[in-house]
């Protein structure tokens, strides 16, 4: 399904979104209709600044995690920090984030060049929309229509806390029960949107079987984990030698 559009939805339809899902009057259209222009998309003001939704995903994507972070310190008094960390990154993960938006029906806004085709879109854009939420309406109600609106709505939150997103953990853990060997090389791989790429490289026992690309080391070795973990799942469904 083709999701990705160029020309701009009526102002009363986003209106009309926002009444139903968010349950809000915004003060001003411009900021929301913002949040949904890609920067394939963009054009300049009178100043010669780019209108797209970058700033704004910024801006959402600290809002939403103070606001999970928060929710998350007060549900669960007695959980120590790294499992309160972890637990944040399993609900404002890339692809938890593209599946909520996908509910809310955000794709049916975006403002899009239609041959770019970037994987993270849809998360993008709901992070774009809490930023505007945030500047229209403040801290307070921007939490809690995210929390009693959208995660508590559209998300299984007992669900998506018991899923192990932690793949380099789950690959290492599986490589020491077959006595195997896990490795990681990083390196540069160029720039993307000002920001400094990294590559990663996983090996087992010296064979490559995945590589990822992000824009922290961090995330570039979950990625690849991720890939290769799901490799050798596959090749043992199959019956193949692992």
């Amino acid at each position: 399904m083709n999701i990705f559009i160029k020309k701009k939805t009526p102002e009363k339809e986003i209106e009309k979104f926002l009444r139903n899902v968010l349950g809000i009057k915004p003060r001003s259209m411009d900021i929301y209709k913002m949040a949904f222009i890609h920067s394939s998309a963009s054009s300049k003001n009178a100043m010669g600044n780019s209108l797209n939704n970058e700033r704004l995903e910024y801006l959402g994507d600290a809002v939403l995690n103070t606001v999970v972070a928060d929710f998350l310190f007060k549900k669960f008094p007695f959980h120590p920090e790294g499992h309160l960390t972890e637990m944040r990154s399993k609900i404002v993960c890339r692809d938890q984030l593209n599946k909520l938006s996908h509910k809310m029906g955000l794709p049916q806004f975006v403002v899009i060049e239609p041959k770019c085709h970037p994987k993270s879109i849809h998360g993008n854009v709901f992070e774009a929309l809490m930023g505007a939420l945030y500047l229209d309406k403040g801290y307070e109600k921007t939490k809690k229509i995210l929390i009693n609106k959208l995660l508590l709505t559209f998300i299984d939150l007992d669900s998506v806390l018991k899923e192990e997103h932690n793949f380099k953990s789950k690959l290492l853990n599986w490589a020491q029960k077959k006595s195997c060997k896990i490795r990681f090389e990083n390196s540069t791989s160029g720039i993307a949107k000002g920001k400094k790429m990294f590559t990663s490289r996983c090996y087992l026992n010296n064979e490559f079987i995945a590589e990822a690309e992000d824009f922290t080391i961090k995330k570039a070795d979950q990625a690849a984990a991720e890939k290769a973990f799901l490799q050798l799942h596959k090749t043992k469904e199959n019956g193949q030698k692992e």
